[in-house]
């Protein structure tokens, strides 16, 4: 395992922490989307013969599997395994996730009607096998756990669609007839967010990221109308926990000065674009995450390096920046190319850094 930098027993004192604080740091930090599974054969060995959604509602396997990563790859970050429709079933959602095909909801949400089907999130009493696995997690790491929740219109979509859509043209029909109701819709979902959120730092989690993986179907317009209200709830609503607030989407090149002013410390860039250029977008004020593309991962060791070390070019002078990739680790991907990367990331810019 390639080892963070500097070790420190002060975890508000981490690279991670002080660069989403946008403070200066002694190398960037690095940690994966989606590093907690899918590319491990130890994560492939401890989920056989166990359900996506039951193995995220066991503590024991939820420990283990969040730590796998920071064990092997020496990553600056946790991030809790988990999934962003575990509260929509805790509150009676029915669905599952199917393997090959993602959520899948049993009776779509058509009008108005369906929105009472979701009650508010009571953490304890719904969903307090994670609240007990963060416990557990915060005891053994070494590095800040990273805790996250869907964003509205992301979980919408599914509830709409019934699944995933390449579309999303019932969850925009919804929206353009229904404003009011849409607007009932993502408070309520905005809510469930904040309450999952807020519980997981409240057990121990030192940063939060709002997953928007759809929100690149929209024009800003629809963003700015339909979306931005909700998200901005979510992050008003953790403003007095103290703790760095992440905002990430795919596809959302066109919104990430929208995906800035909705309230968030840090904002993912995808690997649409270059980081300098996305940092331009989401304007002064906030650090930005990302953004290796995931694909480059599968190439020859000499291809990986040059596209890190752009990463690393293009954000010197950045206010803050976290390398992550512009979406979540391929499941064919080695994860010896990963602890390269990081060992990459800590050595060339421990550097150069002089932020």
């Amino acid at each position: 395992m390639g080892p963070s930098l500097i070790v420190t027993t002060d975890l508000n004192d981490s690279a991670f922490l002080r660069a989403c604080r946008r403070e200066p740091v002694p190398y960037t930090p690095v940690w994966f989307m989606r590093q907690a599974g899918r590319a491990l054969p130890e994560y492939r060995e401890i989920r056989r013969g166990v359900s996506m959604l039951d193995s995220c509602m066991r503590p024991d396997l939820v420990t283990e599997i969040t730590l796998q990563p920071v064990r092997r790859l020496g990553v600056d970050a946790a991030i809790l395994f988990s999934d962003i429709v575990l509260p929509l079933r805790a509150v009676g959602v029915g669905l599952d996730i199917v393997p090959g095909v993602g959520p899948v909801v049993a009776e779509p949400f058509r009008g108005p009607a369906d929105i009472d089907r979701l009650r508010p999130l009571e953490p304890d009493e719904d969903v307090p096998y994670v609240a007990e696995a963060v416990r557990l997690l915060v005891k053994e790491l070494a590095v800040p756990l990273i805790g996250f929740a869907g964003a509205p219109f992301t979980l919408a979509s599914y509830l709409v669609e019934g699944g995933a859509s390449k579309t999303h043209a019932r969850t925009k029909a919804f929206m353009y007839a229904d404003p009011a109701g849409w607007a009932l819709l993502t408070e309520r979902l905005a809510d469930i967010a904040l309450a999952s959120l807020r519980a997981q730092v409240h057990a121990g989690a030192s940063a939060v990221q709002l997953f928007d993986s759809w929100a690149g179907a929209l024009s800003a317009a629809d963003y700015a109308t339909y979306v931005l209200p909700a998200s901005r709830r979510i992050f008003a609503g953790l403003a007095d926990l103290g703790v760095p607030r992440i905002h990430f989407g795919v596809g959302t090149g066109e919104l990430l000065g929208l995906m800035g002013e909705a309230g968030a410390d840090v904002v993912g860039v995808d690997f649409h674009l270059p980081i300098d250029e996305g940092a331009r977008r989401v304007g002064p004020g906030r650090a930005v995450q990302g953004n290796l593309d995931p694909a480059a991962c599968l190439a020859p060791w000499e291809v990986v390096a040059a596209r890190t070390r752009d990463v690393l070019d293009r954000a010197k002078g950045l206010e803050g920046h976290v390398f992550n990739l512009g979406h979540g680790v391929l499941p064919e991907t080695d994860p010896d190319v990963l602890e390269r990367v990081v060992d990459l990331v800590h050595t060339e810019s421990a550097r150069t850094t002089t932020r």
